[in-house]
């Protein structure tokens, strides 16, 4: 599409985010396959539900009926911009490949923590002992943050796969906007006005090759790296005319697309303008005079003495170079919030009409509904001696009544949902247990642990001469580690995952286990919920019997359920005795069994292996869907 030329002055923030024109294509799913097993009914169900206006449904869908599959049939249907929201960092890198193939037309983007490593800020009063924050940070993972909200912003046809991260705080949406600016062919745009609007939105000249967040000057071209793409921009301008403007390949200059026009977006979604920084220093001010004269009554001299070394400090910094440590505690100043406001999150950058699906329910609502008291206390220990003001109280995740505000409709995807999840759909719950395969749950069998390491080997030996995959699971990160060393000892070729590992290793160590790469994966709680696996036809349960949150019976059924997805399936239970939690999770996964099997022999099913394409890792992905044969980056370039 051709856009007309324009003779005109490059001008910032051109559009308020409520008047933003989402393009895009509809919802549209490319699948080989069509909805089968208790797809159908499922998908009808919830429909249903959401159209009579119900605020939270209920998918109890056991694990391997298709849930992920089920959720794109129901996006296609509502055409609803979508955030599915995953327990942690390997299920929403999954969730999100596997979306992405089913949506090759439309923007599926990833989003969760861009940490490595992070360790809060803290106070041990009872040692004395203060702990400066932490972190290491991914740089290819933030891209794809700011992909996320690129795409919110130009698009309407976006599917965001995110970790519990989307309900922290973020830019607000109107700030990313406002220092926004668009580019046209055409356009009358002063060189070095350009330059300095660049700079101005936090992107950083090179004479080098331009990395994300960069900008290159040679002559009369000015090449960009948004922070969004893994692509760059030229621009070509003769005199004060923009007379090009192209897609080009970083590494190789390769003109990858010409375009008409497009919107460049800031290289940080922290951003607020020099104006906003001395509004913010003043307004910290005042706060830190008020806390100290508070502390100073109280009797409390060296927290205040504290307090004001600090704040002093990092005002100074503010005004003169508009950054601090620890500058995400002043966000309520720079964001202009009122106290107890709650933070713009990636929420906010959807549409009004958003739906939001919990993945693994049991386990993500209570991640959600805890993040913020556990972020409180924390919080408030460092108020209370002086090292943060009051305000930084307010730099918090949203609490669950604000995510459930911000959020019309909910639905809650899981195999053993919880009471909550139950009690808040009021009946509205569809159940998904026939498999389209014909597959059945898996046989569990109880061992005794006398001799479990040898009858462990045996097994794993005997699947993968078969070229099957075996998951072992232990209760702690040690526990795995020298499971690993030993049967490597033995010539086991065999890998563990916990969450010691990087949030992309995690992705390649699952594809690496499916391409036969190695047989066995030790790990902890990273391997119950979601994992999709064809290929393990074994699954160990070490210590069974040890009742608590690794072993009650909603987990035991979600490590049952790694077995479900191959036709020669089992677990393993190795204890000494048979808990309350084993029975009901045997019980519950043999009744389902028995669902299935009068099914399959009802219709003459006969279960068939699932055959499922390994995906790339999440990045690897993301950048052949860039630029592909199908049009796609018309779409994902529409200027908003």
């Amino acid at each position: 599409m051709a856009f007309p030329s324009e003779n005109r002055r490059i001008t910032l923030a051109e559009h308020t985010a409520d008047q933003v024109i989402r393009a895009g294509r509809p919802f549209q799913v490319v699948s080989p396959h069509t909805p089968s097993g208790d797809q159908p009914q499922a998908i009808a169900g919830l429909e249903k539900h959401l159209r009579a206006g119900e605020s939270d449904v209920v998918l109890l869908g056991a694990t391997g009926t298709g849930k992920s599959a089920t959720t794109a049939w129901l996006i296609e249907k509502l055409q609803r911009p979508t955030l599915v929201l995953a327990p942690n960092k390997t299920l929403a890198g999954q969730l999100a490949n596997e979306l992405r193939e089913l949506f090759p037309h439309n923007a599926v983007e990833y989003f969760v923590s861009f940490y490595d490593h992070y360790r809060p800020e803290s106070y041990a009063p009872s040692t004395d002992t203060y702990f400066a924050k932490e972190s290491v940070s991914n740089k290819e993972v933030d891209r794809l943050r700011h992909s996320a909200t690129w795409s919110l912003l130009s698009r309407r046809d976006v599917i965001v796969v995110a970790s519990v991260s989307c309900i922290y705080g973020l830019g607000t949406p109107q700030s990313y906007l406002d220092r926004s600016f668009q580019l046209a062919v055409g356009d009358t745009v002063d060189r070095e006005e350009l330059l300095a609007a660049l700079v101005d939105i936090q992107y950083t000249r090179t004479d080098g090759e331009p990395a994300a967040g960069r900008f290159r000057v040679r002559g009369d071209t000015i090449d960009i790296h948004p922070a969004y793409e893994n692509t760059m921009l030229r621009v070509e301008m003769f005199g004060d005319t923009v007379e090009r403007l192209t897609v080009v390949d970083p590494e190789t200059s390769e003109v990858r697309e010409v375009i008409d026009r497009t919107r460049v977006f800031p290289a940080t979604h922290y951003f607020a303008g020099p104006e906003r920084m001395r509004a913010a220093a003043d307004s910290i001010q005042a706060e830190l005079k008020e806390r100290v004269a508070e502390l100073t009554r109280a009797g409390k001299l060296l927290e205040a003495d504290r307090l004001q070394t600090r704040t002093e400090y990092d005002i100074e910094l503010i005004r003169h170079t508009q950054v601090a440590s620890g500058m995400e505690n002043y966000s309520r100043h720079l964001d202009g919030r009122a106290p107890g406001a709650p933070p713009s999150t990636l929420l906010d950058y959807f549409p009004e009409d958003m739906l939001v699906v919990i993945d693994e329910s049991h386990v993500t609502v209570p991640q959600l509904s805890g993040m913020s008291h556990g972020d409180a206390a924390r919080k408030n220990t460092l108020v209370e001696h002086g090292f943060r003001l009051p305000s930084a109280m307010d730099n918090r995740p949203l609490t669950w009544s604000e995510f459930a505000a911000r959020c019309p409709q909910r639905v809650y995807l899981s195999a053993t949902p919880g009471r909550f999840e139950l009690t808040a759909a009021r009946g509205a719950v569809v159940e998904q247990i026939i498999r389209p395969t014909g597959l059945l749950d898996p046989q569990v069998t109880v061992k005794p642990t006398a001799g479990q390491m040898d009858d462990l080997l045996a097994e794993i030996r005997e699947r993968s001469a078969r070229g099957e995959r075996t998951l072992v699971t232990t209760l702690t990160k040690r526990m795995s580690e020298e499971l690993t060393d030993y049967l490597d000892a033995e010539g086991v070729r065999v890998r563990y995952l916990h969450s010691g590992v990087t949030t992309l290793r995690r992705v390649e160590l699952l594809a690496d286990l499916r391409r036969g790469e190695y047989d066995v994966l030790v790990g902890i709680n990273l391997l119950r919920e979601g994992l999709d696996l064809p290929e393990v036809s074994l699954v160990a349960i070490l210590d069974a019997d040890q009742d608590g949150i690794f072993r009650n019976d909603t987990a035991l059924i979600q490590m049952i359920g790694r077995a479900a997805r191959n036709v020669s399936g089992e677990v393993h239970m190795y204890a000494n005795r048979l808990t309350p939690s084993m029975a009901r999770a045997i019980d519950e996964t043999n009744r389902r069994r028995a669902l299935q099997i009068a099914h399959n022999e009802t219709h003459g099913i006969r279960p068939t292996a699932l055959r499922k394409k390994i995906r790339h890792t999440v990045s690897a992905q993301y950048a052949e869907s860039q630029h592909p044969t199908t049009g796609t980056s018309y779409n994902r370039r529409m200027a908003a």
